[in-house]
């Protein structure tokens, strides 16, 4: 009988401290959120990129993508070559249509469409792009 009673305190015993580590790994999880401005993110995601990667254009070709998890357009930044490029943007529930166009001057070369997405928080910033060949006309 004896026995018994000391296997039920031992088991109890067992599972306080199982719920004792369960409470402070939350603990934890709070403070990381708390470290991020209180908030977790989705890092946005590119698709639909066109033209194609590697495909040939013309010089003032308007090229497009989507974004998915973004909370504002204006955290987007995009170059093509190192150079700055102006961007329109269009919500289409749930995610971002984002429309631009290769500059007139970048002619006869590859370039690079580079996307920036910025973010306070470091873990939600996102980078992508792909590389198009520009023809002489």
């Amino acid at each position: 009988m004896k026995k018994t009673h000391l296997l039920a305190v031992l088991l109890a015993a067992s599972m306080f401290d199982v719920q004792a580590a369960m409470d402070h790994s939350a603990h934890r999880g709070r403070g990381a959120k708390a470290e991020t401005g209180g908030a977790a993110c989705l890092r946005p995601q590119l698709s639909k990129m066109q033209p194609a990667h590697l495909a040939t254009v013309a010089p003032g070709s308007e090229f497009s993508f989507v974004v998915s998890n973004l909370d504002d357009p204006d955290q987007v930044f995009v170059e093509v070559k190192r150079q700055p490029v102006e961007i329109q943007t269009e919500f289409k529930n749930p995610y971002y249509v984002i429309k631009g166009k290769i500059p007139e001057s970048l002619r006869n070369t590859a370039a690079r469409i580079d996307v920036k997405i910025d973010s306070k928080v470091a873990s939600c910033r996102a980078e992508d792009g792909w590389l198009l060949k520009i023809s002489e006309n």
